[in-house]
């Protein structure tokens, strides 16, 4: 106990801020606590002169753009890492892979746009907490955190906080190959929705935040999605929840679940009436929807109206089918006069088309034009077996006596 008290004495005394041997130009290096702090100075790379027997690294307010794999060798002792709002862009392949024992790494506060797929590769998946909040520059970096999170090897991630990203979907499965997940942490982005298969594989998830996103509503595939992740703490609150019908299947879910969810934190935020209203417990009423006894008795009402519908036309049918047989005879008749009507017509109209067309009868027409006398007319079109005779002019009557004949 003695000699312990004497090393953390000479310690403090040869090991003092700015002082201390081995520490990096602009930070202060504390030997007690182990931890190294380059806080707002400028830097542009990670320095290289860490001591060897830090744990904790904090490099804040920097401008180092970007992380490689020569920016942490030989620290094997180093157990977090805090590299936030240091306009990180880039973090390249293996960079974390020298610090076999690291536990904890804030990457938050960065602009991070690209992300190597082995970027958070560490071998022995030393790593429990990750913190990315307000780090993703765009959606691009979001695809590339995904192949990160799947290559990276994180078997251990215990917690992992994307909040404050904008985040306006989540890739299916993005969190599969995380199995030890413990705490997911995505408040204040953008979601709208909760997709199926989102949270697949995280079996062991215990705390789940999704306050202060764009929730209006969460549809059945959402509900049957955050169903599946048993009896966890969720947290909802703080949402644009729209209270009209279409949150009706929420509202259930809200009374039935066995999850723990902050029901006080959500509220209606629409329609005006309602804002600031407990969404759990509403009624069908108070959201202006039909409960479901009404709308089973409007199914009934309507299924009995086509029943009803059904029968009298049914009914009007057998009448007139009855009508028909008793007037069968007269029926009969009008059918056979339609016929012969139609057939005699259709006779009709063959006969004159039959006169129209024969060329015999082009040359009479035109004679009997020019030839025949007044008072004597002739038809216009004759058939074609027609034998024309020419009649006398002197119509008078010779009378004949008896001596005439011989």
């Amino acid at each position: 106990m003695h000699l312990f008290a004497v090393r953390v004495f000479l310690g403090i005394l040869f090991c003092a801020p700015h002082l201390c041997l081995g520490c990096p130009p602009g930070c202060e290096c504390f030997f007690v606590t182990r931890t190294v702090k380059c806080v707002s100075q400028d830097l542009l790379t990670v320095p290289q002169s860490i001591p060897g027997y830090s744990r904790t690294v904090i490099i804040t307010g920097n401008n180092i753009h970007q992380i490689g794999p020569d920016s942490f060798t030989e620290l094997e002792n180093v157990t977090n890492i805090i590299l936030s709002n240091n306009r990180i862009v880039e973090v390249a392949s293996h960079s974390f892979s020298a610090l076999p024992n690291l536990r904890l790494l804030d990457l938050s506060g960065n602009q991070l746009a690209l992300i190597h797929p082995e970027a958070l590769s560490i071998p022995g998946s030393p790593l429990q907490e990750l913190n990315l909040s307000r780090a993703l520059h765009n959606f691009t970096a979001l695809t590339d955190l995904a192949t990160a999170l799947r290559w990276g090897g994180l078997g251990g991630l215990l917690r992992l906080d994307l909040s404050g990203n904008h985040l306006g979907l989540l890739p299916p499965v993005m969190f599969s190959h995380l199995p030890s997940l413990q705490q997911l942490h995505l408040a204040n982005n953008s979601l709208v929705a909760v997709y199926g298969g989102t949270f697949t594989g995280v079996d062991r998830l215990e705390v789940l935040d999704l306050t202060r996103n764009a929730f209006r509503t969460l549809r059945t595939d959402a509900l049957q999605e955050l169903e599946a992740l048993g009896s966890i703490r969720i947290l909802l609150g703080d949402n644009p929840y729209s209270c009209s019908c279409e949150i009706r299947d929420y509202v259930a879910w809200l009374n039935e679940t066995r999850a723990r969810v902050d029901a006080d934190a959500v509220r209606c935020a629409s329609p005006s009436g309602l804002s600031g209203t407990r969404v759990r417990g509403l009624g069908v009423q108070a959201i202006g929807c039909v409960g479901p006894v009404a709308a089973e008795v409007a199914d009934l009402t309507l299924q009995t109206s086509y029943v009803f519908l059904g029968l009298v036309l049914g009914f009007v049918g057998m009448v007139f089918l009855f009508v028909l047989y008793l007037n069968r005879n007269g029926m009969k008749k009008w059918i056979n006069d339609m016929r012969d009507a139609c057939r005699d017509v259709l006779e009709g109209y063959h006969y004159r088309y039959e006169i129209d067309s024969d060329p015999r009868l082009g040359h009479i027409s035109a004679g009997a034009g020019r030839g025949r006398q007044p008072g004597l007319a002739l038809p216009q079109q004759l058939p074609s077996d027609t034998c024309i005779v020419q009649v006398p002019t002197d119509t008078r009557v010779k009378q004949v006596s008896p001596s005439d004949h011989p």
